[in-house]
C-alpha cells in the first residue's frame, strides 16, 4: 500500500484501495482452504487492485481474469465518444489455497460444430454421433488382436463384427477379414471391451472394415468454459430491479455452480440488490449477505420473498434495529440510513438520495391505485430523526398540497406534541372514490415505536403498487440447507 501511494498519491483511488485492502485481508482471513474469491472492478482500479490481491492472497492463486461481454455495443461515438466502446466487465478469480473446489461449467455446442463434427444421425433413434477412432500410439495389454468382420456380398451391405468367429466355417454370401490397426499403432482397448462395446451398439465401420466408436452428441457435457463469457447478458426485462449496479442471475449462478458444492457457504460482502445471495438460495448453498445500506437490505428481503415464497428459507437480518434505543443509536450514527430504514418499515421508496441536493420535503413515495383512472396515487412521507414540533406538521400540510398527493406521513423518532396531533387532525380525510362513506386521515403521524408494534399507514389497501419492482417467481434446484443469516 506504500508503493501505491507514492506513485497514486492521495486521492479517489488510493481511498479505494486503502477500504478495500483492509476488507480484503479479513475475507481472506475466514475463506475456507478449499474457497474462493471472485471480484469485480470497473477498469480504473481493477490492475490496481489486483496488485493488493496478488499482495494477499499471493501470484500463484490467481488463477483466471474473466471477461464478461455485458453488451454487444455503445452508441457514444454519435454523441462524440472519442475511444473504443467499453463493453466488457473484468472478473479476478483467485483461491485460498490449490484444494479449492471446482466443477467444470460447459457451454453447448453451437450449430456449425455439431454439424461439422456429428454429422452422423442413427435411423433407428435420431441420435447424432461422430465416429472416434479406436486405436492408440502405445501398446497397453491386449492390444494387438486381430479384430473380425463380416459383410454381405449379395446384396453387398455393411461390414459388421464376427463375434462367433464365423470365418472358421464361412455361410455362402458372406465374406470376411481379419482388421488390425492402422500400421504403428494398437488398439486403444482390450477385445473383451471391444465385444462389449459391439454388443452396445457402440461400434460403426468405415467402407474397409475399420471399427470406430460410436460417440453420441447428447452424452457430451459440451464446451469446457473459457476466460471469456460473451453469453450471459445483463439484467433485463423482469429481472431488471432497477437497481444501478446489478448483475444477472445467470452470471451469480455460473460462479456458485464453478465453485461451490450444495450446502456450502457463499458470502457477499457488498451485496447490492442481493443477486449473489437470491442465486446461492436457489442452488441451494448457505449465504451470508452484506450491504452499509438499508435501502438494499430492504430490497433483498422482498426480491427474496417474492422469488420464492413459501420456499424461502428462515434467515435473520442483523444489525436492523429492531427496538427504540437501536434507531436511536443508528440515528445518531447516520441519519441517511435511518431515514431509508424507517421509510422501509412502511414500505416506501426512497425520494433520492439524500446526500445529493434539498429534498423538497419528501423522504419518500408510497403509491397506490383506487379508481378506475390508472393513475396512481400519490403518499408522501417525511422522517424526523430529532426534535419534533407542529411548525413540520403545517410544512408537511403545504408539502401534500404542492404536490396533490392524498396523505401524508410523518414518521417521527421521537412522541409527537398534543398540538403536533390537533394540527394533523385539521387536514382532515381522503376519501377514495371507489370506497364512498371510507375516510383515511390525511396527515397521519407514526412514531419508530408504533410502527415496531405493528402500527401501519392507513389507505386503501385494494392495488398498492410495489415499492420496488418485483422479481420474478422461481423454484429451488436444491433441497433447503441450514438457517441461513442475512
Amino acid at each position: 500500500m506504500q508503493a501505491l501511494r507514492a506513485f497514486l498519491g492521495q486521492n479517489d483511488v488510493m481511498a479505494y484501495l486503502t477500504m478495500m485492502a483492509i476488507r480484503l485481508v479479513e475475507l481472506h482471513r475466514v475463506l475456507k482452504p478449499t474457497g474462493s474469491l471472485y471480484l469485480h472492478c470497473d477498469p480504473t482500479a481493477s490492475h490496481y487492485i489486483k496488485l493488493v490481491l496478488d499482495a494477499i492472497f499471493g501470484p500463484r492463486q490467481f488463477k483466471n481474469e474473466i471477461i464478461w461481454k455485458r453488451s454487444s455495443a455503445h452508441s457514444d461515438t454519435k454523441q462524440g465518444m472519442r475511444r473504443y466502446g467499453r463493453v466488457h466487465d473484468v472478473i479476478l478469480f483467485y483461491t485460498k489455497t490449490e484444494t479449492y473446489t471446482w466443477n467444470s461449467q460447459y457451454l453447448p455446442y453451437d450449430e456449425k460444430y455439431v454439424q461439422e463434427f456429428y454429422r452422423y444421425v442413427e435411423p433407428e433413434t435420431g441420435r447424432r454421433y461422430r465416429m472416434d477412432n479406436l486405436t492408440a500410439a502405445k501398446p497397453g495389454g491386449d492390444t494387438q488382436y486381430a479384430w473380425r468382420v463380416k459383410r454381405r456380398i449379395d446384396p453387398p451391405g455393411p461390414w459388421q463384427a464376427d463375434l462367433d468367429d464365423e470365418w472358421q466355417n464361412p455361410q455362402p454370401g458372406w465374406e470376411y477379414k481379419a482388421v488390425y490397426p492402422y500400421r504403428g499403432r494398437f488398439w486403444a482397448y482390450s477385445k473383451e471391451n471391444m465385444i462389449a462395446f459391439e454388443r452396445a451398439g457402440r461400434l460403426v465401420y468405415t467402407k474397409t472394415g475399420m471399427p470406430c466408436y460410436k460417440r453420441y452428441l447428447d452424452e457430451q457435457p459440451g464446451v469446457p468454459l473459457q476466460d471469456i463469457w460473451d453469453d450471459i447478458p445483463p439484467a433485463l426485462g423482469k429481472e431488471d430491479l432497477g437497481y444501478p449496479t446489478q448483475k444477472p442471475q445467470a452470471l451469480l449462478e455460473r460462479i456458485i455452480n464453478a465453485s461451490s458444492n450444495p450446502g456450502d457457504l457463499v458470502l457477499d460482502p457488498f451485496c447490492g440488490c442481493g443477486t449473489a445471495v437470491v442465486a446461492a438460495e436457489k442452488l441451494g448453498r448457505r449465504w451470508i449477505g452484506i450491504d452499509i445500506t438499508y435501502l438494499a437490505i430492504d430490497l433483498i428481503e422482498r426480491r427474496l420473498q417474492d422469488t420464492f415464497g413459501d420456499e424461502l428459507h428462515p434467515y435473520e437480518v442483523h444489525g436492523a434495529p429492531k427496538d427504540l434505543p437501536s434507531a436511536r443509536a443508528l440515528a445518531q450514527r447516520d441519519r441517511h440510513q435511518f431515514e431509508w430504514w424507517a421509510l422501509s418499515l412502511v414500505d416506501a421508496h426512497p425520494a433520492q438520495d439524500k446526500r445529493k441536493g434539498a429534498d423538497r420535503g419528501i423522504d419518500g413515495f408510497i403509491y397506490f391505485f383506487d379508481d378506475d383512472s390508472g393513475q396512481a396515487k400519490r403518499i408522501v412521507v417525511q422522517v424526523k430523526s430529532g426534535a419534533v414540533n407542529v411548525g413540520q406538521v403545517r410544512d408537511l400540510r403545504g408539502v401534500i398540497d404542492r404536490e396533490q398527493a392524498a396523505i401524508g406521513v410523518l414518521i417521527t423518532l421521537e412522541p409527537p406534541t398534543e398540538p403536533m396531533k390537533r394540527e394533523a387532525v385539521a387536514a382532515g380525510f381522503y376519501e377514495p372514490p371507489r370506497f364512498p362513506g371510507r375516510r383515511y386521515p390525511r396527515l397521519q403521524i407514526l412514531t419508530v415505536q408504533e410502527l415496531l408494534s405493528g402500527a401501519r399507514v392507513q389507505y386503501p389497501q385494494l392495488a398498492p403498487v410495489a415499492t420496488f419492482k418485483r422479481a420474478k417467481r422461481e423454484r429451488k434446484k436444491q433441497l433447503r440447507q441450514e438457517r441461513l443469516a442475512l
